[in-house]
C-alpha cells in the first residue's frame, strides 16, 4: 500500500472513529480524546526536533557546499527578483484572498476552547508582536545558539546566510570540510525525517480522532471548505502566469497547450524535480535556449515555490479558525510573510513546506498539531500546488531567457 494512501487511511479512521465517539454519549463519557491526543503530539514533537538543524544545513550547502548553490548566487539580478517577486505575489494574493475566505469559516466556539484545552495552545500575551523597532534589532541575532533553541527563524537564517556567504572566502579544502559536514548533516535529517514520516498514518490518526470527537461533522465541513477554498484559489493565481507570458510576447494558449504534459506529471507525481525533464522540453518548445534552461530551471526546481506560500499560509489561517483562534491584521501579515521567506528552504520532499512551518507556529503560539492536520489533506493541496510551481518554473525560464536577449521566439499562434 502506497504511504499516501496509508495517510488517507489513517485519517479516514481518525475522522470515522472520532465522529463516532462524538455521537455516542457513553463513548464521549470515556474521553478517549484525552489519552490518544498526546500520541499526535508525541509525534509532532519528532517533527519539530528536525527543522533547526535541516532549515541550518540546506542553506549552509546551498550557498557555499555544491555547484547548485553557486549557480544561484551567479543568477542574474532579473531572475532572482522574478522570483522574490512572484513570491511576494503568493504571500499578499493570500492575505488579500485566503484570509478572509478561509476566516470566514467558522465551528462551534465550546468545541474549539475544547480543543486548545487538548494542545494546550493558544494566543497569550507572550506572543504579541515587538514594535518595528524591536524586531528589527532582532533581525541580528546577539546569540545564534539562543535564536535555535527559541525558534526564532528569520534571525537564525540571516546568520546562517552570513556564515554561508563568509566560508565562501574560506580556504577551499577547510570550506569542503565544513560544507561536507553540513552536508551529511541534511542527509541524516531525511534518513530521520522518512523514519518519522513512516508513522505519519498513525501521528495522524492520534490527530485527528480528537479533533473529530470534539467538533462532530463540523470538521467534515471545515475540510471540504479549505480543501476548495485553497485548490480554487491556487488555479486563480497559476493562471495570472499566462498574463505574464503573454506580457513576454508568448502566445497563452499556445504555452497552456505546451505546458500540459508537465503539469500533468506535476499533479500526479506532487514533485517538481520529477517534472523536470519535461519541463526542460516544454521550454525548449517554447524558444528557450538549453543553456538557460539548464541553469534556470534546477535552481527553479530548488529555490522557486510559486503556490507554497500561499497554500500554506492559507492553512495556518485554517488551523487558526479550527481552533478558535482571532488573528489581528498584523499577525495575518506576519504569517503571510515568514510562510513566503520559508518557502524557499522548503525541503524536496512530499508536504516538505508543512514540515518547516513549526517555528511560524511557536512564535505566533498557534497550535503546532494543526500542521498534522494539514498534512493528513496535503495530498491534495500538494497536487495543485506542485501543478501551479513547474507552470511557474516554465514562466521563470522565458523571463531568464528573454532579458538575456537570447532567442525567444515569441508565438503568435
Amino acid at each position: 500500500m502506497r504511504h499516501s494512501t496509508q495517510i488517507l487511511l489513517g485519517l479516514s479512521l481518525g475522522l470515522v472513529s472520532g465522529l463516532l465517539v462524538a455521537a455516542s454519549a457513553e463513548l464521549s463519557a470515556l474521553g478517549l480524546e484525552t489519552y490518544i491526543s498526546p500520541l499526535g503530539s508525541l509525534w509532532v514533537n519528532a517533527i519539530r526536533m528536525t527543522v533547526i538543524p535541516l532549515l541550518i544545513a540546506l542553506l549552509v550547502t546551498a550557498i557555499a557546499g555544491n555547484e547548485s548553490g553557486a549557480g544561484v548566487l551567479k543568477l542574474g539580478a532579473r531572475t532572482l527578483a522574478f522570483i522574490v517577486s512572484m513570491i511576494a505575489l503568493s504571500s499578499s494574493f493570500a492575505f488579500l484572498f485566503a484570509a478572509p475566505f478561509v476566516m470566514s469559516l467558522s465551528v462551534d466556539p465550546s468545541a474549539s476552547s475544547a480543543l486548545l484545552e487538548l494542545t494546550g495552545s493558544g494566543l497569550d500575551e507572550k506572543t504579541l508582536l515587538p514594535p518595528f523597532s524591536d524586531w528589527l534589532i532582532s533581525l541580528v541575532p546577539a546569540n545564534p545558539i539562543a535564536a535555535a533553541a527559541t525558534g526564532d527563524i528569520l534571525p537564525l537564517m540571516i546568520f546562517t546566510g552570513l556564515f554561508a556567504v563568509a566560508l565562501l572566502q574560506v580556504n577551499a579544502d577547510k570550506r569542503q570540510a565544513v560544507t561536507d559536514l553540513f552536508s551529511a548533516i541534511k542527509d541524516a535529517m531525511f534518513i530521520l525525517i522518512r523514519w518519522i514520516m513512516t508513522l505519519a498514518p498513525y501521528g495522524i490518526f492520534a490527530l485527528v480522532f480528537p479533533i473529530a470527537a470534539t467538533l462532530g461533522t463540523q470538521v467534515i465541513t471545515a475540510l471540504a471548505s479549505f480543501l476548495f477554498i485553497t485548490c480554487s484559489l491556487i488555479v486563480l493565481l497559476a493562471l495570472s502566469l499566462y498574463g505574464f507570458v503573454w506580457w513576454l510576447g508568448i502566445n497563452p494558449i499556445h504555452f497552456a497547450r505546451t505546458l500540459i504534459p508537465v503539469q500533468i506529471i506535476g499533479f500526479s507525481t506532487r514533485s517538481s524535480l520529477a517534472a523536470l525533464p519535461a519541463t526542460v522540453n516544454a521550454t525548449t518548445t517554447l524558444g528557450v535556449p538549453e543553456k538557460t534552461s539548464g541553469l534556470v530551471l534546477p535552481i527553479a526546481v530548488s529555490l522557486f515555490k510559486f503556490a507554497s506560500p500561499l497554500a500554506r499560509t492559507a492553512g495556518t489561517y485554517f488551523v487558526a479558525m479550527l481552533y478558535g483562534i482571532d488573528l489581528e491584521a498584523q499577525q495575518l501579515v506576519v504569517i503571510a510573510l515568514s510562510i513566503g521567506l520559508l518557502s524557499f528552504y522548503s525541503p524536496g520532499i512530499p508536504s516538505g513546506g508543512l514540515l518547516i512551518m513549526t517555528p511560524v507556529y511557536v512564535s505566533l503560539g498557534l497550535p503546532v498539531a494543526g500542521i498534522g492536520i494539514l498534512i493528513a489533506i496535503d495530498l491534495v493541496v500538494d497536487m495543485f500546488i506542485t501543478a501551479a510551481n513547474v507552470t511557474a518554473n516554465a514562466a521563470l525560464a522565458l523571463f531568464a531567457a528573454s532579458h538575456e536577449n537570447r532567442a525567444v521566439v515569441p508565438v503568435t499562434s
